[in-house]
């Protein structure tokens, strides 16, 4: 039993696939990209990706694109100098070899513009091939369109309608990114398109010639829509322009189907010349891929085919939209947070029309920063459109913040201004002048300092406090003022008799007294006494005696009080022995001086 269970371990760990061992010679072909269960879209391999990531130079790619069964694989070897049973797989039977696509383990180092480069060559599925949707030959046209440096278009015999219709994808992507703009970043470069006839004679014509007829206009006097669209493509590959050239290889052999048993002896001459020549012309040709202003290394090469990959895979139809939307996306990010950190420095609250304002001129540089950096031309109006609904929302968010701080400094001013106006209700000594004061006080501060959004509505409760205190303030003011007055009169009756024992300070007080108590209310009311002349003699003198903006008698009359009270008792007391009883005013008989003592010196 203890042998048998090690076997099995044993077999086991033989049937796990380590990688490492897996991925031990890198010459040979690997898919990078492979039909899902389906065969409508594609999804990453990971064996043939790590081919590509342990790359650390700038990447350059050559992809061969074509219908089924037209020669991709057995080109692609003669353009490493493989045989096919050393290469990409050749297959001679109806159905197409290759799945997906396909990338040769080992590049070729280039030095390119001084720069050492490693150039991959990729083998993709033919187009047309049995039970397949055109939807997936779209997908992976675009997918090789976008990833090549040079995009090497494989046609047999001739260039047929169907074979300028699936360059709308190319043409599209050209005049999205590569149009746009020259002379500054793109978002990448675009492939050289090589038109490559594998056709013995061209009846006097070169390649180049035979391409330039058959992207001439159809006459389409009947209207046909699709004529139009496939002329409208043959406008547009003019977008392209230097970026395409045509290259004729003829025939190798009669004998197809044994080809990968030939050796360069064997095949026709003028194909070997022809070969070397095709070589030389894609290494003239090919570039390092650039992304975004630069080269990438295979780590950052893949991440840009799981990017593409991703795009191309949203939605039911390949789009160059969803590609657009893939390269604007940091753009978009970008320029969101310009507006972002602009909106940052704004000081809240402030009043709506200022914070509006301040908005449209903050997106306006959003929007011009996005419209210098953005990519693509028809499809970028949905990241446009996109880039305003993040705006707006960081603008909701702001302007939500702004009624928030209004709220709270409104709040708080008309808080610090009901509690003056409580304050002032409680005046030791009341004055309408400072009530007045401080109310206009308190209403200029608040008109100034209170602003945004919620100022309408804490001016009209504002207006409401304000206009109560007033009322209150002024029913009690003359209630309040006359018991002042009333005190004031007994005070001095007090002090004139035994203090200051001056008798017409005593009189005066006392007439005071008699005209508050006795007089108003025989002959007025004392409503009717708030509104007579007398009366206002009175307010204007007390008004007059106790506000002051210099001197704050209110808070000052009690120490005053005290103070002068201190004096009087010291004068009483100490003053008389040290100077004598020598008065100013007259004073009341003292006993003690004699009866017949003058009343005043």
């Amino acid at each position: 039993m203890r042998i048998s269970s090690r076997v099995f371990v044993f077999l086991i760990l033989c049937s796990i696939p380590w990688r490492s061992f897996a991925i031990e010679n890198f010459r040979q072909p690997f898919p990078i990209v492979e039909p899902d269960p389906g065969h409508t879209k594609l999804r990453l391999s990971r064996e043939g990706l790590e081919a590509i990531e342990r790359i650390t130079n700038p990447i350059a790619a050559v992809a061969v694109i074509g219908p089924y069964r037209s020669g991709k694989s057995f080109l692609l070897n003669q353009l490493l100098s493989l045989s096919c049973y050393e290469g990409f797989g050749v297959g001679h039977q109806r159905d197409t070899k290759t799945k997906g696509i396909w990338v040769w383990g080992t590049p070729l180092e280039l030095m390119i513009d001084g720069v050492k480069t490693s150039v991959f060559y990729l083998d993709t599925e033919g187009f047309e091939s049995v039970g397949k949707s055109n939807v997936y030959d779209d997908r992976i046209f675009a997918l090789a369109t976008v990833l090549s440096s040079v995009l090497i278009y494989n046609l047999p015999e001739t260039i047929r309608e169907a074979d300028i219709s699936r360059l709308s994808f190319a043409v599209e992507l050209a005049e999205e990114f590569y149009g746009r703009v020259k002379g500054q970043d793109v978002a990448f470069e675009p492939a050289k398109l090589l038109w490559l006839i594998q056709r013995d004679f061209l009846q006097g014509k070169s390649v180049q010639e035979m391409v330039n007829e058959a992207l001439k206009q159809v006459p389409n006097s009947e209207g046909n829509k699709n004529i139009d669209l496939v002329n409208q493509i043959r406008d547009s590959l003019a977008i392209m322009g230097d970026n395409s050239t045509a290259f004729s290889l003829p025939q190798p052999h009669l004998q197809r189907i044994k080809l990968c048993d030939m050796k360069d002896g064997e095949l026709e001459p003028t194909y070997v010349t022809k070969r070397e020549e095709l070589k030389k012309l894609v290494t003239s040709i090919i570039r390092p891929k650039i992304v975004q202003g630069k080269s990438m290394n295979g780590k950052e090469f893949v991440s840009f085919l799981e990017q593409i990959l991703e795009a191309l895979n949203k939605g039911e139809i390949p789009s160059t939209g969803s590609l657009v939307e893939v390269f604007n996306k940091g753009v978009l990010e970008r320029c969101l947070k310009i507006y972002s950190d602009r909106m940052a420095t704004v000081h809240l609250p402030m009043t709506e029309q200022s914070l509006q304002g301040t908005h449209e001129i903050h997106r306006a540089e959003a929007m011009r920063a996005f419209d210098e950096q953005h990519f693509g031309r028809h499809h970028a109006k949905k990241s446009v459109t996109q880039l305003d609904e993040e705006i707006d929302k960081v603008h909701s968010n702001i302007i939500l913040a702004n009624r928030y701080q209004s709220s709270k400094l409104c709040e708080e001013l008309y808080t610090k201004c009901e509690d003056q106006m409580d304050h002032l209700q409680a005046l030791r000594l009341p004055s309408m002048a400072k009530f007045n004061a401080g109310f206009l006080q308190c209403n200029q501060s608040f008109e100034q300092e209170c602003v945004g959004p919620s100022k309408e509505n804490y001016e009209q409760r504002m207006s409401k406090m304000l206009g109560k205190s007033r009322s209150l303030f002024i029913k009690e003011y003359n209630h309040r003022l006359f018991n002042w007055l009333v005190a004031f009169s007994l005070s001095m009756v007090i002090v004139g008799r035994f203090v200051i024992k001056f008798f017409l300070i005593e009189i005066g007080a006392w007439l005071l007294f008699i005209f508050l108590e006795i007089y108003t209310r025989m002959f007025w009311s004392a409503e009717t006494l708030y509104y007579s002349p007398v009366w206002h003699f009175v307010v204007v003198t007390w008004e007059t005696i106790v506000y002051s903006p210099i001197l704050d008698l209110d808070r000052w009359a009690i120490p005053m009080g005290v103070l002068a009270a201190v004096l009087v008792v010291y004068w009483r007391c100490c003053g008389r022995r040290k100077y004598g009883s020598h008065w100013i005013l007259p004073l009341y008989n003292n006993p003690k001086n004699g009866s017949h003592r003058p009343r005043s010196d």
